[in-house]
């Protein structure tokens, strides 16, 4: 796991090769934020939620470019630990892990985000109801920006707060606000 840009641009973690996680690649993270620089400025008032965070790498990442506070939520005990311990690796106090389900945190939570970025496994029957229970929770701030990672079988063209669609390889995006 590589970090792209910002305090920790160019940091290596490695990731047990036991980890079910699928990171997002490289390549696609890269992009992405290239995307999202045009839609929201990563800076210390900036909050984000990074759920089903798997390895942490988006989380990571958000903190490495500048956010002041990042939520990560993962189920997996193995891999919040590792989140866990990354960020005391880079003594960091802006993240918080937590560990725990995504729909759970998701219906308690009280807060808003500016952004919300979510990598479920593809498989999961409960992704195309996401963005609806994301908006519906009204956990995204105004202006504020949702990314959801999917496979190249899922469209959600069709959402209401769906604005763009990007492809990486086997990675999809789809943005909404």
């Amino acid at each position: 796991m590589r970090v792209i840009s910002g305090i920790y641009k160019r940091r290596r973690f490695e990731v047990p090769r036991s980890f079910k996680a699928r990171p997002t690649t490289d390549f696609a993270k890269e992009n992405l934020f290239n995307v999202l620089m045009g839609y929201i400025e990563f800076e210390e008032q900036i909050s984000a939620l990074d759920l089903f965070a798997g390895t942490g790498s988006i989380s990571l990442e958000l903190v490495s470019r500048g956010c002041g506070r990042v939520v990560s939520i993962e189920k997996d005990r193995q891999h919040h630990a590792f989140i866990y311990q990354v960020m005391r690796e880079v003594k960091t106090d802006k993240c918080i892990p937590v560990c725990g389900d995504v729909f759970r945190y998701v219906l308690r939570c009280g807060e808003q985000f500016d952004f919300i970025f979510a990598d479920p496994p593809y498989a999961l029957k409960e992704i195309d109801q996401l963005p609806d229970l994301i908006f519906s929770q009204n956990l995204l701030k105004t202006d504020g920006v949702f990314v959801l990672e999917h496979g190249k079988d899922r469209s959600f063209d069709a959402h209401p707060h769906f604005v763009e669609h990007r492809a990486y390889g086997s990675v999809n995006f789809s943005i909404f606000r």
